[in-house]
């Protein structure tokens, strides 16, 4: 829709497992009186896509999906492409510990709501050592433990298979003081099929320290397309370790730092780069992108939706016209006439 408020005509390609929702959305849109010219719809292959995109040249493309795909494309399409790709959001709990109960439901929400399969997912919390003294893991877990696919608030898991979530919990639990908090097996008694995921809301435990090693670091901020967390606690003086952490993930997207602390919310937004950010106690890593900016920040191609300055970003460019018509003062003509005489006798260079 951003491409066309800005007067483009785009060719809109998504994901095959979902290609008929998009269909149908188009559908509606033609039925609300959207010129069926105006819009191409194609369904293909990546590969298929790829090569229309190498022949057609496109004057802009705007790519959501993998960091491993747009890094190509980038490459393939000489930087016209803007970037919303994957995003390995953080939350930071700080030290005044209130509402527990409320911040237990909103990390549920932003953790395994959708089953986890949004970029703007909670993929890590870390919580101060003043969070250790009440109930909100246990909330959390009782919260994660009450999803079920029978009303769907848990359900499969399109790009990651259960198999392949299993081996990274796995891999995560041979680490050195790491532990499950809770979930951790397949769903049971359902139909879905082994090529998608049928996973409990899961956390993982792993040590601050043991995070910030370099053989751990890439394992731990791995992003998983499905209902996952990972789970740390820092102490008072460990704030610059969580900063450090923040910093070296790969995609900065959505981040949330949940205080109210005047100076501890300026200490973690002053050094945290990440381009939707929400802050103080109500603060979540999943909000409302229709209403805001929504995209990575950090990076030049980083690409934007939700407002008119994200469509203005992505779909249009600056672009000047400086009208100069007249009418031209009689003494400017004069001017002109007479250097236009010096030059014809060669008395100006």
């Amino acid at each position: 829709m951003g491409a066309l408020y800005m007067g483009n005509k785009p060719v809109l390609k998504v994901d095959s497992k979902v290609s008929i929702v998009m269909e149908q959305m188009l559908r509606l849109l033609h039925k609300c009186g959207l010129p069926k010219e105006d819009v191409d719809f194609i369904n293909s292959d990546g590969i298929t896509m790829n090569k229309l995109l190498m022949e057609a040249k496109p004057q802009m493309t705007l790519f959501t999906g993998s960091s491993r795909v747009a890094e190509k494309l980038a490459a393939d399409l000489k930087g016209r492409v803007k970037l919303e790709d994957a995003g390995f959001g953080w939350k930071i709990l700080g030290p005044d510990v209130q509402e527990v109960e409320y911040v237990a439901w909103v990390c549920d929400q932003d953790a395994y709501a959708c089953s986890g399969q949004k970029c703007s997912a909670q993929s890590m919390l870390f919580m101060h050592e003043n969070w250790d003294s009440t109930k909100l893991i246990s909330m959390m877990k009782g919260l994660a433990e009450r999803r079920k696919l029978q009303d769907l608030t848990i359900g499969p898991v399109l790009t990651v298979t259960t198999e392949s979530m299993m081996e990274h919990i796995n891999n995560l639990l041979q680490i050195p003081g790491s532990k499950l908090l809770f979930g951790g097996e397949p769903l049971i008694d359902h139909s879905i099929p082994k090529i998608y995921g049928a996973m409990q809301p899961t956390a993982v435990f792993v040590p601050i320290e043991e995070i910030l090693k370099e053989n751990n670091f890439a394992l731990v901020t791995k992003e998983i397309f499905g209902p996952f967390q990972i789970v740390t606690q820092y102490k008072q003086d460990q704030l610059n370790m969580v900063l450090d952490a923040c910093e070296r993930m790969h995609a900065h997207l959505t981040a949330a730092v949940v205080s109210n602390d005047q100076l501890f919310l300026q200490e973690v937004l002053g050094r945290s780069v990440n381009g939707t950010t929400y802050a103080g106690m109500r603060a979540r890593t999943t909000g409302a992108p229709q209403n805001h900016w929504f995209g990575p920040a950090g990076d030049p191609r980083g690409a934007g939706i939700g407002t008119p300055e994200a469509i203005k970003l992505v779909w249009s460019c600056h672009r000047e016209i400086i009208c100069d018509i007249g009418p031209l003062p009689k003494n400017e003509i004069c001017g002109w006439k007479l250097v236009t005489v010096l030059l014809k006798y060669g008395l100006m260079k």
